[in-house]
């Protein structure tokens, strides 16, 4: 009851306890709805009727009420698609396999627009009663019998009366969002898309940025430098570096590839870098040019000396070198990257865990009679303490154990190996230009070879 006010922004009262939750002063809900089934009670179209059923009739003290989700809309949509993609996922995904649901689309402005979708938890039967979760089932042998359990009774183990529970709706659900909201940016003629799988998962190469929130969006966007904008932006050069170069070493692979292949004398090689190197010098008008001609001939002398290069097959032996060693620190640098992202995460619900317990601990002590006002009063650190312990508790389910101070130690040692992993990547660029300089004078004189092809035959 208390969830399904605060998503609604209403008065409900929960008639199990007796409390009164008031969250009518809750702004930014611009529509709130509930969908039900066919066979569901029309009384259960009333947000106070639906969960003050599923209050009364869960018996367990540890009984799971309602499942939430929560969905993020596109931006780039109206409201007026917003609400409607959100009606066509509900009902399509869950109200069609029997489950009611309320729904709220929250959007303060601040370019966040979310909506909450609570479900419940038991099958309605055809007339209209709630069903049970999980049934009886009796073990039995490869002839069909029933197994003694050696206690003058039967082996049984229990199974759900649905498959709302099973993991894999996770990823099927994930993935329906997906196809609807690309469905609906096409249909609006919009040429974004979104996808259901992380980066990791679709096998891209790519650094994924971390999400920014509510808070540290609005802030950017009035010009205000945040933490998490600064580590996007970090993010985003880095994807573009990565980009740069791979983009750079694949016309290069190339060339030298098609080169080595053809037979050549050993002067070929010399002959393109005393073309580069004139180049170079008679650019050169002023002082500081002909200093800076003279570093560049040194340069991509000592490419050539430093690596042995004497001709175009070990000049692509040299830049198939480059290559290997590009996806060797790629690699490293994503897997880095992705592992400081999530271990970033943890750390940082771990904190607001740390933060927000206090408050929580308080609400314990507080008497009943005044704990709906104390709610609404830290309802903001209340509900940040629930989504970490949601997280927190997820992360042991896993397997995983919390170890704030083991995750800032692999952190920081993750984080200096990236940043030496960056230098080697920064460093290849030296090789890359040396070599990218030789492929320009050969295309060069190419260029130049044609044109006097051209003139001759035109004599």
């Amino acid at each position: 009851m208390a969830a399904a006010a605060y998503r609604s922004g209403e008065l409900l009262v929960n008639e199990w306890d007796g409390l009164t939750h008031d969250y009518t002063h809750k702004r930014g809900i611009v529509h709130k709805e509930i969908l039900l089934p066919a066979h569901a009670p029309q009384s259960f179209a009333d947000r106070s009727t639906l969960w003050n059923s599923v209050e009364k009739i869960e018996k367990s003290g540890d009984a799971q009420l309602a499942r939430e989700i929560e969905i993020a809309l596109p931006v780039e949509l109206s409201p007026a698609a917003q609400l409607a993609l959100v009606r066509s996922y509900i009902k399509d995904n869950f109200v069609a396999a029997g489950m009611c649901a309320d729904f709220a689309i929250h959007d303060r402005g601040t370019g966040n627009p979310h909506a909450h979708i609570m479900l419940t938890m038991r099958p309605l039967l055809p007339d209209g009663r709630w069903g049970a979760k999980c049934r009886k089932v009796y073990d039995l042998d490869s002839q069909g019998q029933r197994i003694p359990n050696g206690k003058g009774g039967w082996k049984s183990h229990r199974e759900d009366t649905t498959d709302w529970n099973d993991r894999g709706n996770a990823e099927k659900w994930r993935a329906a969002w997906a196809a609807g909201v690309n469905h609906a940016l096409e249909a609006a003629g919009r040429p974004e898309r979104v996808g259901h799988r992380s980066y990791k998962r679709q096998g891209i190469k790519k650094i994924p940025t971390v999400h920014m929130g509510p808070a540290a969006s609005q802030m950017e966007r009035r010009g205000i430098a945040t933490e998490k904008g600064d580590i996007n932006r970090q993010i985003a050069a880095d994807n573009k570096l990565l980009k740069e170069i791979k983009a750079r070493i694949t016309r290069l692979y190339n060339w030298t590839k098609g080169q080595a292949d053809v037979p050549q004398g050993g002067s070929v090689l010399a002959q393109l870098y005393q073309a580069q190197a004139e180049v170079n010098t008679s650019k050169a008008t002023t002082r500081a040019g002909k200093v800076k001609a003279l570093k560049a001939n040194a340069a991509l002398f000592n490419f050539l000396q430093s690596n042995g290069i004497g001709n175009m097959a070990q000049l692509y032996e040299k830049v198939e070198a480059i290559n290997r060693d590009y996806y060797e620190l790629r690699g490293k640098i994503v897997t880095a990257e992705r592992r400081i992202s999530a271990l970033s995460e943890r750390l940082e619900m771990w904190a607001q865990y740390q933060r927000t317990k206090p408050v929580r601990q308080r609400l314990d002590k507080v008497k009943p009679s005044k704990r709906a006002q104390y709610q609404q009063e830290h309802e903001a650190e209340l509900s940040s303490f629930d989504a970490a312990v949601r997280f927190l508790d997820n992360l042991k389910e896993s397997g995983e154990a919390v170890t704030p101070k083991a995750w800032q130690t692999e952190v920081d040692r993750l984080t200096a190996q990236k940043d030496l992993d960056y230098q080697k990547m920064r460093a290849m660029r030296e090789d890359i230009k040396a070599a990218e300089a030789l492929r320009k004078s050969a295309e060069r004189l190419a260029r130049e070879g044609q044109a006097q092809r051209k003139e001759e035959q035109g004599r």
